[in-house]
């Protein structure tokens, strides 16, 4: 046991009503945990890894089993804010090969990909990408990760943190589609910001219109000399680009500091992944705001498997998860609620939160008493200068002009923050519910219309 710390005192709340959950979230409040991490062969290096070192990195998270960049402006130097500064006015660089790709190929690929998502991938064209999720069969969200398709028989799922890719391999194991399903050394960087176009003009010369690049459109180039596709997309609410480095082991070094000498002129600044402007933005983090044993209407997904765009029903062919995603529907449209907590927004007082949370902080009803609640995504706003939050809080009914549950705007609450973080210790603070994002987007994946 800590000398510093007497951790038989967490408080543990269970009085949230999570019994709609096989496995609950973990409401234990821990506060900040001072441990080392432990660098070892069971967890894989990417071959972005030293580079990130070199640039300064000074802590990291597991993602996809691979070590995860998270913070490289230290707290005594600004922290995070920092690197939000750098983002929101200049182009950042992030070190994102945790997002692995996994390769479907061959005849059937666009009948297993269209199989395993919850929109139509005979819609997406060639040289196209799209914001999808993959449901279970109980309509758990599983993964929202960025499709790519590369040719007419081939797609790559760039993942979120889940071990998705087994599970692709587990559908197609008896062969019944005739297409191969595995991982790739293919590995992306994130450029993000409002220099972004201007630094990828630099990098990529005439190889590319990027003036009349679509948002979701590849290309293939060349970068540093190496084979790349990139795309327009990005992890955040600014405008940026992901270039997937091919052979990624073999040449990371040539892709990263082409980059970085492209960068010069554009004070280019590799950060950790934005999060403080992807909360702004509403773009969700799995395992973080949802996971599988979340359906996409309570997480704000449910525009995923609305398939025709227009909120008709049962326009694709079967797919995963479907009878249970139908159900839900329906359930929904005739009042009921098929589950208990939703996904809102929040606005709430405290000090700035500048930094990741390192517990779901509890939610209370206004008038006090029992959590009812917790936050997911907590930070700071320093346009508004007040909190922002994503989290969950009991589902009321209220839906959408689309049919799509949401929270009620200007329902208010109480949000209990760290001593660090509150006005007064021991009193929680106020909480109303807003409209996610929480801030203008430049990037079309946090709420795009579902046509395909």
């Amino acid at each position: 046991m800590s000398k510093e710390f007497d951790y038989t005192k967490l408080k543990h709340v269970t009085s949230v009503d999570q019994s709609d959950r096989e496995v609950p979230y973990n409401l234990r409040q821990s506060g900040p945990t001072k441990v080392e991490m432990l660098i070892s062969t069971r967890v894989r290096k990417s071959p972005y890894w030293h580079l990130s070192m070199q640039a300064g990195c000074w802590r990291a998270t597991v993602y996809n089993r691979i070590y995860h960049p998270r913070g490289y402006v230290k707290p005594e130097d600004g922290g995070a804010m920092v690197e939000y500064d750098a983002i929101v006015n200049h182009v950042t660089m992030w070190n994102v090969a945790v997002e692995r790709q996994i390769r479907v190929k061959g005849p059937d690929a666009e009948k297993f990909t269209d199989y395993v998502i919850t929109r139509d991938a005979t819609k997406i064209s060639p040289m196209r990408a799209r914001y999808v999720i993959l449901c279970n069969a109980y309509g758990g969200v599983l993964n929202d990760p960025i499709l790519l398709r590369i040719s007419e028989d081939e797609f790559w799922f760039s993942l979120s943190d889940s071990d998705i890719g087994m599970y692709l391999q587990g559908v197609n194991a008896d062969g019944r589609f005739n297409c191969t399903v595995e991982e790739i050394d293919a590995c992306p960087v994130q450029i993000q910001g409002p220099k972004s176009k201007a630094l990828m003009k630099d990098l990529c010369g005439d190889q590319v219109d990027f003036d009349n690049m679509p948002f979701y459109g590849l290309a293939e180039v060349k970068v540093g000399g190496r084979s790349c596709v990139i795309s327009q997309s990005g992890f955040s609410g600014e405008a940026g680009y992901e270039i997937y480095l091919r052979n990624a082991t073999l040449y990371a070094e040539d892709m990263w500091n082409a980059v970085l000498e492209a960068g010069k002129k554009h004070n280019l600044m590799v950060i950790a992944p934005a999060h403080h402007r992807r909360i702004q933005a509403g773009i969700l983090s799995w395992g973080q705001d949802m996971d599988q044993q979340h359906n996409p209407f309570q997480c704000n997904l449910g525009y995923q498997v609305s398939l025709s765009g227009k909120g008709e029903w049962n326009k694709k062919a079967d797919y995963v998860g479907k009878t249970a995603l139908e159900k839900m529907k329906n359930e929904l449209k005739d009042g009921k609620k098929p589950y208990k907590l939703q996904l809102v927004g929040l606005e709430m007082g405290g000090k700035p939160i500048e930094d990741y949370a390192p517990d779901f902080w509890l939610v209370s009803n206004e008038g006090g008493g029992n959590p009812v609640g917790f936050i997911t995504s907590p930070w700071y706003h320093p346009e508004k200068k007040k909190n922002i939050a994503m989290g969950y809080v009991p589902f009321d009914g209220t839906l959408n002009s689309n049919g799509f549950p949401k929270g009620k705007v200007g329902t208010k609450y109480k949000v209990h923050l760290p001593e660090k973080y509150s006005d007064k210790p021991g009193t929680p603070v106020d909480a109303v519910v807003v409209d996610i994002p929480f801030k203008e987007s430049f990037n079309a994946n946090t709420r795009e219309v579902v046509k395909g």
